[in-house]
C-alpha cells in the first residue's frame, strides 16, 4: 500500500477542496468517513485514495492498479497548480467571502471520464434525479474499489456500452441523457486529451455536451477558473443576487462576471461558499421517476 506525506505552503480546506468530487448523498465512489476517501478511473487502472489532515501535513493512502498515479496527483488534486493568488475581488461582498474561505482552492483530478460521466447525468434534470441515477449505476455496474472502503469504481465507458435497454430503464435514466453517455463513453479515450489540452471545446465536439457540461468537467479535470456553469438552473439567479440583489439570466451573470475574467467561476466559487443565494418563493421542482415509465 503505497503513502505520501505532503506539506501544504498555503491554507487549505481539505473538505471543501475535495467536495466538489462528490455527487450527492451515498455516492458509491466516495465517502467522507475518517478522512477523504474516493475511488477513480485512472490511466493505469482503478484506485482508492484516502486523504486526512494531520496538524500541517495530508497523509495519504492509496490501493488498486491506479493508486500511485493518484498518490504521485496529490498536490494538483489539493489545488497546488491553482492560481488563486492572481484573483482580484472587485466587488466586496466577493473580497468578505475570499478573507473568510482563504483555504478553498480548486484542484485538478487530471482525468476526464468519471466526472463527464457525473455531468451528464445532471444534465437538465434536479440534483436528487442525478444522484439517485448516479449512485444505481455505480452500485450496479462499478466494480468494488480496491481497499478497506466499501466503495465502488465508476463505471468504465466499456461497461456503459455493453448494457441492455433494462438496465439503463431500471438505473432511471432517459433517453437523451443515455444518448448522449453513449457518444461520450464511444470516444472517451480521446476526450481524456481535454484534461491535457485544457480544452472545454474538445468535449463539446461530442453531440449533447454543451457549455454547461464542459463546464462542470473544466472545474474539476484541471481546476479551470475561469469556467462558469452557464445554463444552470439557479447559478445566475443567485450571481444577480448576490452582486445587485436582483436575480439575472446568463447574460446578465456573464456581464457582471465580466470584471473577473479569466478567473470568473472562482468568483461565483466564493459566492456560493459564502451561501449568497437568492431566497426561494416558488415550490422547488418534483423529481421525475423515469423507472416508472
Amino acid at each position: 500500500m503505497p503513502s505520501r506525506a505532503w506539506t501544504p505552503p498555503f491554507p487549505l480546506d481539505l473538505g471543501a477542496v475535495l467536495g466538489p468530487l462528490r455527487r450527492g448523498p451515498g455516492d458509491p465512489s466516495f465517502s467522507a468517513e475518517g478522512g477523504i476517501w474516493f475511488a477513480a478511473n485512472t490511466p493505469c487502472g482503478p484506485g482508492t485514495l484516502h486523504v486526512r489532515r494531520t496538524s500541517d501535513e495530508v497523509q495519504a493512502e492509496a490501493w488498486g492498479e491506479g493508486g500511485q498515479w493518484l498518490l504521485d496527483g496529490l498536490p494538483a488534486l489539493l489545488g497546488a497548480d491553482d492560481p488563486v493568488d492572481e484573483f482580484v475581488a472587485h466587488h466586496p461582498v466577493v473580497a468578505e467571502a475570499r478573507r473568510r474561505r482563504p483555504g478553498l482552492r480548486l484542484g485538478s483530478t487530471g482525468r476526464v471520464w468519471d466526472l463527464l460521466f457525473a455531468s451528464i447525468l445532471e444534465q437538465k434534470v434536479t440534483g436528487m434525479e442525478a444522484f439517485r441515477t448516479w449512485r444505481e449505476l455505480g452500485r450496479r455496474f462499478g466494480e468494488p474499489a480496491p481497499g478497506p472502503m466499501p466503495l465502488k469504481v465508476p463505471p468504465t465507458p466499456h461497461r456503459l456500452l455493453s448494457l441492455q435497454d433494462w438496465e439503463w430503464h431500471q438505473c432511471g435514466l432517459d433517453g437523451a441523457r443515455r444518448r448522449t453517455l453513449v457518444n461520450a463513453a464511444q470516444v472517451a479515450h480521446r476526450l481524456e486529451k481535454a484534461a491535457e489540452m485544457r480544452s472545454r471545446e474538445l468535449l463539446e465536439k461530442v453531440p449533447g455536451i454543451g457549455a454547461w457540461t464542459s463546464a462542470e468537467v473544466a472545474q474539476r479535470s484541471w481546476g479551470d477558473p475561469d469556467a462558469v456553469s452557464v445554463g444552470d438552473y439557479h447559478v445566475a439567479k443567485n450571481v444577480g443576487w448576490a452582486l445587485t440583489g436582483t436575480p439575472t439570466d446568463d447574460d446578465g451573470m456573464m456581464e457582471l462576471l465580466e470584471p473577473y475574467k479569466p478567473q470568473r467561476h472562482r468568483a461565483v466559487m466564493y459566492l456560493e461558499a459564502a451561501g449568497m443565494r437568492r431566497p426561494r418563493r416558488a415550490p422547488r421542482f418534483s423529481p421525475r421517476d423515469y423507472r416508472r415509465f
